[in-house]
């Protein structure tokens, strides 16, 4: 009889285009499907993350069970509980989606030396990291030229969700602890996030249906709320990357498909520099200031300067922040206050929803200047970027309600009110041009 194999479940927490789950059951094996709760994980999460990633685990659990089989779930350092219900079971290959990170990498070395064969397989990516490459290196280290590799290289058929998907019997399941959503850092969102795969097909097909065709002309709104929102659902793989640029490519969406080509450009930049996280990509000289009191007043958006603090408080209030926000935000850090973008990147950390390594520490260091950008002195003022992307300031008055009696654009000067809007500081940096 052939062993049963482990399809360990990571950033892939669905059941429709799976391969590692599709490449074990073409082998005619009963599949041990399991996840691992890792302390390291959870413990550094965000509480949103945690409780979006208790949902997801839920929602895959139930769809695992209307094809006859379950979710396993563990709790412990990864390799350790892999090789455990490998014993259990008599598994002893593992199949799972190819990460990135340092922490993907260490559990590959960890899982080997338990003396499991690891295969991994893509679905994390639309294309996976190391496919494209450039002649004479091992990754891309600017879009463009990426960019273009990536659009002509072919795809992988999007795989159906199998019909029945058996497991071996007498198997402890396990519990999805009750308190997962109450672990991790930073503060709940008020604006809850519901997370699993079924919800997560909802909410693209209610996009791609309502918003898509107005991206390429609004996707830099800040008040129209015009983004897909499917970042969370895409870095915990409850949607599949590929079968999202797919369908967006057959409605003619080429905006959203490069902003999906930029996921995978980081991943492939993380893929080959996983030190990301904690080093400079490029190390350029910069010189970072110490200022504990304006980082306070940027954490919680009390800059004086609307537009920073509006997606400050947007990502406290929602746990989520529109993309020009982020960049507008991260700008002021590093560029106008000239903070180390480690400490923004880890008050991002504490509070997104979707919180991706790669992406996430791929456009901190872009926008600081340290990344993949071929212009590292890029100029990137807020007055500018809020009177071009929010020109009657409702997205301020949306999250800064000391504002909220200034009608239009004087919304983002309240420095010029005389008096000033009560309760709200003044600028901790004055904005050129205002």
């Amino acid at each position: 009889m052939v062993a049963p194999a482990v399809v360990l479940f990571t950033q892939d927490l669905r059941v429709r285009d799976h391969p590692a789950l599709t490449c074990v059951l073409e082998e005619g094996r009963q599949v041990v499907p399991l996840f691992v709760l890792d302390p390291v994980l959870t413990g550094r999460a965000s509480r949103n993350r945690n409780a979006y990633l208790a949902e997801a685990l839920e929602d895959l659990r139930s769809a695992l069970r209307g094809r006859g089989g379950d979710l396993i779930v563990r709790q412990g350092e990864s390799a350790d509980q892999v090789h455990a219900l490998a014993q259990e079971t008599g598994a002893t290959d593992v199949h799972l989606s190819a990460g990135v990170s340092r922490f993907a990498r260490r559990r590959m070395e960890r899982i080997a030396e338990k003396g499991l064969r690891a295969r991994t397989h893509p679905g994390i990516t639309v294309v996976p990291p190391g496919e494209v490459t450039p002649s004479g290196g091992d990754h891309y280290k600017v879009f463009t030229p990426y960019w273009r590799a990536w659009e002509g290289t072919g795809r992988r058929p999007v795989l159906p969700a199998p019909d029945r998907v058996p497991v071996p019997s007498g198997l402890e399941t396990g519990d999805i602890p009750a308190h997962l959503a109450e672990e991790g850092r930073g503060v709940p969102a008020n604006v809850p996030l519901r997370g699993g795969e079924a919800r997560a097909r909802v909410r693209r097909d209610d996009w791609i249906d309502g918003g898509l065709a107005e991206y390429p002309d609004r996707h830099d709104d800040l008040p129209g709320r015009a983004t897909s929102h499917l970042s969370a659902d895409l870095r915990f793989g409850c949607l599949s990357p590929l079968e999202l640029e797919r369908a967006v490519h057959e409605r003619g969406g080429d905006a959203y498909v490069r902003q999906l080509a930029w996921r995978d450009f980081h991943h492939q930049v993380t893929a080959a520099f996983p030190a990301i996280t904690v080093r400079d990509y490029r190390d350029r000289g910069r010189t970072w200031h110490e200022d504990p009191d304006a980082l306070e007043a940027w954490k919680q958006g009390r800059t004086g300067v609307p537009i920073v603090d509006a997606g400050m408080r947007q990502l406290l209030d929602e746990g989520f922040m529109h993309n020009r926000a982020r960049m507008i935000t991260a700008a002021f850090l590093t560029r106008t206050l000239r903070v180390d973008w480690h400490h923004g990147v880890a008050h991002f950390d504490a509070h997104l929803y979707d919180g991706d390594v790669a992406d996430d520490h791929g456009n901190w260091q872009w926008v600081a200047g340290t990344g993949n950008g071929t212009r590292p002195n890029r100029g990137f003022n807020p007055l500018r970027q809020a009177r071009r992307f929010d020109p009657d300031g409702v997205y301020v008055r949306r999250h800064v309600p000391e504002l909220a009696d200034l009608p239009g654009r004087r919304a983002h000067t309240p420095w010029k009110e005389d008096p000033p809007p009560a309760g709200y500081p003044a600028p901790i940096a004055a904005p050129e041009g205002g």
